[in-house]
This record gives C-alpha cells, sequence and structure tokens, in this order.
C-alpha cells in the first residue's frame, strides 16, 4: 500500500484490510471484485490485482517464500521489495535501493548520472550491494532507507547530521544539493472532462469500465456526456482536480436526467456503493453531489 501513497492515507485503509483479510487464505479465497473494493481510493489498483494473486501462490505453496530469487517470482514484486523482505525477514544479504536510497548513493559517489537511466540505476545498486554489511542485511537496509528519508533530504540535506558526512564526496565538493540528478520530466497533461450524476429514485447510474481497460479495469464509474448523448444537463455541483500520472484532470460534476443504456449502463442503489469498486473520481463526485 505505501507504493506511490503517503503513510498517513494507506494506514486506515490497511487496518480495514486485515480486518476483512486476515490471512494470506483469506485473501486467496477472495474474488477480485471483493479485494478492490477493499483497495477503492487508494488508486493504483493493479497492486490490489498482484496482491490476491501473490496470496493465491503463497497459499498454494502452502509457505511464504524466503529466498530472493522465489520472492521475485510472486506477481508485483520486484527488486526493491524481494530485497527488502529477503534481508530483513530472513536475513539474507541483498541490498534494498528505493528513492531514499538512490539518492544517498548519489551523494556518497558524487555521481551526476542520470538516475532515470537504467545502466545508472544498475551501478547505484552495485555500490550498495558493496557496501551492505552482510551480517545486519536487514539492520543496514532499514539504515540506508531511514537515512535517506530523515537525513539526506532532497531539498536542503542535513549534511551536519549525517552519519557519513566524513566520507561523502558531495559533501566535499558542495554538489550535495544539487545530487541526484534525474533528466526525464514528463510534461503534464491538463484535461478537462464533465461527469454525470443521474438519479432515479433511490439509484444512481454507473457504468462499469471494461475489464481489459488500461486504467481500473472493472471499475464502477459515473458516466459522461459520452456514454449518454441524449441527457438533458442539471444543476452544477462544482468541480475537483484528480491527478493520475502525469495527467491532471479537472472534473465538472453536473445533475443529468436519461434513460439510461445498456450495459455497461447500470442503475445501482446509492446503499450498494459502498460494497462494489468504484472509481476515486466517482467517489468525489458523488460527495460534491452529497450522495457519498
Amino acid at each position: 500500500m505505501l507504493q506511490q501513497t503517503r503513510a498517513s492515507a494507506a494506514i486506515p485503509y490497511y487496518h480495514r484490510f486485515l480486518e476483512r483479510f486476515p490471512n494470506v487464505e483469506a485473501l486467496a479465497a477472495a474474488s477480485e471484485e471483493a479485494v478492490l473494493t477493499a483497495w477503492s481510493g487508494l488508486g493504483y489498483y493493479s497492486r490490489a490485482r498482484n496482491l490476491r494473486l501473490a496470496a493465491r501462490q503463497v497459499a498454494a505453496r502452502g509457505a511464504f517464500p524466503r529466498r530472493y530469487d522465489e520472492l521475485r517470482e510472486l506477481p508485483g514484486v520486484g527488486d526493491y521489495t524481494a530485497a527488502a523482505i529477503a534481508s530483513i525477514a530472513f536475513g539474507e544479504a541483498h541490498a534494498a535501493v528505493d528513492g531514499n536510497v538512490l539518492r544517498v548513493v548519489a551523494r556518497m559517489e558524487n555521481d551526476a548520472a542520470d538516475i532515470a537511466s537504467a545502466k545508472t540505476r544498475q551501478r547505484f545498486r552495485a555500490a550498495a550491494e558493496e557496501w551492505l554489511e552482510p551480517k545486519d542485511a536487514g539492520g543496514f537496509n532499514q539504515a540506508m532507507m531511514e537515512l535517506g528519508a530523515t537525513v539526506c533530504l532532497p531539498r536542503r540535506p542535513l549534511c551536519p547530521d549525517c552519519p557519513l558526512s566524513e566520507h561523502c564526496r558531495a559533501r566535499k565538493e558542495g554538489t550535495a544539493a544539487e545530487l541526484p540528478v534525474k533528466l526525464r520530466k514528463m510534461v503534464p497533461v491538463a484535461i478537462e472532462a464533465v461527469l454525470l450524476v443521474v438519479k432515479r429514485g433511490s439509484r444512481v447510474l454507473l457504468r462499469q469500465r471494461e475489464p481489459n481497460a488500461r486504467r481500473m479495469a472493472a471499475f464502477w464509474d459515473l458516466p459522461g456526456p459520452e456514454h449518454l448523448p441524449d441527457a438533458a444537463l442539471g444543476a452544477n455541483f462544482g468541480s475537483f482536480r484528480h491527478t493520475i500520472t502525469n495527467h491532471r484532470f479537472l472534473f465538472t460534476v453536473r445533475a443529468a436526467r436519461s434513460r439510461g443504456g445498456a450495459l455497461p449502463l447500470h442503475w445501482t442503489e446509492t446503499a450498494e456503493l459502498s460494497h462494489i469498486p468504484l472509481s476515486t473520481t466517482a467517489r468525489k463526485a458523488l460527495r460534491l453531489a452529497a450522495i457519498l
């Protein structure tokens, strides 16, 4: 849950998720819809799908994998996650290299190479592996991550407080504030869109995204004018901003009248909205319309 998400936002979801799925067997037996519903609002939903698939693999093998190579085979587990689990939980000597550690390495080595480059990341990972204390790999990895998170900060690093300051080449050269270097900057794409709130008694009209959609597959969302060409627009409930990677959306939420339409449009009882995987944008829009 902490991948791409602040801890303050993830913690309430974490507690609710564990209440719903208290062990790996419960998660493995759950439907994808149930898992996505519990995850709804956190975003980056491939994480939830991978978590469920990983739980199914763990349940099938009867035990949690303990080795780095085995962990890497689980859906959604990359180099960093596998190294962190293998070292902290099982004592294997693998360097866990996240953004904080990349920053520490760049400054320690005074290396101005582009950290968006795969070659640079590979070289920085090799440096971290060389520094690794094999007798306490888990403690070393946690210390490196904590150092980057609390002292070797992206802006205004606290160099006088750093236990590695005497060995830091960037500090000696006065370049710490300029590192690391990330050259590839994505240009934000501004998009304006309209979401329609169509009510009929205690029901609201939703549309389901395609099962193979690139983003938020099978989630329920509010329709837009393009989905309801016959819609008659009503009151303007307001607008909100929503960011997905480099796409910056401005959504306007309008009341509308419509007869509905064929699938994937569906009339849904408002009491059921908390029991289905509902998109974050739909949640925000329905709150503006005082339905959620």
